[in-house]
């Protein structure tokens, strides 16, 4: 028996290669996107260990040209969803029982067969599938991914290793359990690293899934779970299950083992699951655990001694990398009047550079959306802002869609601060902005903090230390990543567990051992060394 006590050191952050012109990693990319350009990915249900394929199909497109094939993807009906559950429930007792620096070793190679043996093919997935540029995609497909299974190891060490005190009388200890069931993951589109760790983080702490990934991100979600089997995770731990969430969750949702529910995605989905949840209280072994990140409505806060360049940089990566598709993105701005006009100039000009097409012509900055229904409410909300007289479009404000789904960067300048494109979630490539007398500072700050219901990023630029204190102590809830001079985009695991409050979620640190205490039931055990043999207590003499 190997009864070594084992931690893992703390890792550094995987290295962000550059694909400069004529690079190696370039010309290997480039290679890997042809490849998976060129070919229709057949792609099963994994379900115990076992490719599952129903009949019933669908088709992964790409957002760029919406007519080209990548995939045909197999539908999970009731019958699959109940052997998905079972199956988890079967893998549960030989995994969690497993000596966890073997589940961490599993989660270690995956780490390093992303890092080095797929680092292409998930990359090329993700530029494909999900219409991030090659940027994008290598900070979260494999840097972000890799982050999150090398740290969580880390944090891991530091988990188990937080024992009790014991005095002469007695031992003490915590076991730190699984929660007892299974836990059901349900994944977004727009970053295959969080559909990585919202299975890995629960799995690394004895647990097992049933995991429904986003049907607009199945081919970098399915190449994602054929490494995790290479890296030798057993049958059963994790459970792929694409098809309608609705459907599945209404098996899901009603199972007594059902102990947790790892999510991100929109707030109206998360609401809805909770409320199913406690509609079934009385089903449930024990209270299922929920964790949930959904979203924001991220700001930017100006003062006046703010530097201009360096606030419209932050505006135009903030909101349009990823075309907006981020939880983080920045959403709406506050800026003084005396910095605006030249605040304004600047950003125009970086708008004015940024190309836009298919991932594989590396100069496109902008990319296509992820598909037409989010084509259709973005441009909804850039309607509202046209026909308002509240409103100027000072840049964008088209789309088309006969090929991918493109949207122009857009700036609306607003006069009024709670227009519904200040307040509501549009997670697309729009930022709307409010000028300011510079006097109204501490106004704005208020009126910041209220004008939506979700507490995800924000920011504050400014060169003077009173302003920033008080707008980080004004914003205090405002935001669960808050920024300084810096966009409200682009956490590192490690670095800055990400994670907000309100509407935003539960605030449980994805990134950090926060989350990942979540995914146990700990029992704390005492052994008394020389037991009573008398009921009595001094006092009673």
């Amino acid at each position: 028996m190997n009864n070594a006590i084992y931690s893992f050191r703390e890792p550094r952050n995987e290295p962000i290669l550059s694909y400069t012109r004529g690079s190696a990693e370039r010309k290997l990319l480039e290679k890997e996107l042809e490849l998976q350009n060129n070919k229709v990915v057949e792609i099963p249900l994994i379900i115990g260990g076992q490719e599952i394929r129903t009949g019933k199909t669908g088709k992964v497109t790409k957002p760029t040209d919406h007519g080209h094939i990548l995939g045909t993807y197999h539908i999970a009906g009731e019958k699959e969803v109940r052997l998905a559950i079972e199956s988890a429930l079967a893998a549960k007792k030989d995994w969690m029982t497993m000596a966890w620096i073997d589940r961490a070793s599993v989660m270690i190679k995956a780490a390093e067969l992303i890092s080095k043996k797929y680092r292409y093919v998930l990359n090329a997935a993700t530029m494909l599938g999900q219409g991030k540029n090659v940027n994008q995609a290598e900070i979260d497909a494999v840097c972000e991914t890799v982050d999150f299974l090398r740290f969580n190891a880390f944090f891991t060490s530091i988990i188990y290793g937080e024992q009790p005190l014991s005095d002469k009388l007695s031992i003490n200890r915590i076991e730190y359990r699984p929660l007892e069931g299974f836990v059901y993951t349900i994944s977004p589109f727009n970053f295959t690293s969080i559909a990585s760790n919202l299975n890995t983080s629960v799995a690394l702490m004895g647990n097992t899934t049933v995991w429904k990934p986003a049907t607009t991100s199945l081919l970098s979600n399915y190449y994602l779970m054929k490494i995790l089997k290479m890296a030798g995770l057993p049958d059963g731990v994790i459970n792929f299950v694409p098809g309608s969430g609705p459907l599945i969750s209404s098996v899901v949702m009603k199972h007594r083992d059902l102990a947790g529910i790892h999510f991100t995605g929109s707030n109206h989905t998360f609401n809805s699951l909770w409320k199913q949840v406690a509609d079934n209280l009385s089903i449930y072994r024990s209270y299922p655990k929920i964790v949930g990140e959904t979203g924001g409505k991220n700001f930017i806060v100006a003062h006046h001694s703010a530097n201009p360049e360096e606030l419209a940089t932050a505006i135009a990566r903030g909101a349009f990398e990823y075309q907006g598709q981020k939880c983080s993105a920045a959403s709406r701005a506050y800026i003084p009047a005396s910095i605006w006009q030249t605040t304004k100039e600047l950003l125009l000009n970086m708008i004015a550079e940024m190309k836009s097409g298919d991932v594989t012509d590396f100069r496109n900055f902008i990319n296509a959306v992820i598909d037409e229904n989010s084509y259709e409410k973005i441009m909804s909300y850039i309607k509202t802002a046209h026909d308002s007289r509240d409103c100027e479009i000072i840049v964008g404000g088209k789309g088309d869609k006969s090929t991918g789904f493109f949207i122009d960067p857009t700036v609306i300048l607003t006069t009024n601060p709670h227009f519904v494109t200040m307040q509501e979630e549009i997670f697309g490539p729009v930022i709307t902005i409010y000028v300011y007398e510079d006097d109204r500072f501490e106004e704005i700050l208020k009126l910041c903090d209220e004008t939506s219901p979700f507490g995800l990023t924000g920011s504050i630029f400014s060169n003077d230390k009173y302003s920033v204190l008080q707008a980080c102590n004004t914003l205090r809830y405002a935001a669960g990543n808050f920024y300084i001079n810096d966009k409200p985009t682009g956490a590192m695991v490690g670095q800055q567990p990400f994670g907000g409050s309100r509407a935003s979620g539960t605030n449980d640190k994805a990134g950090s051992f926060l989350n990942l205490i979540r995914w146990v039931s700990p029992r704390t055990i005492k052994e008394t060394l020389i037991p009573s043999t008398d009921f009595r207590y001094p006092f009673m003499e």
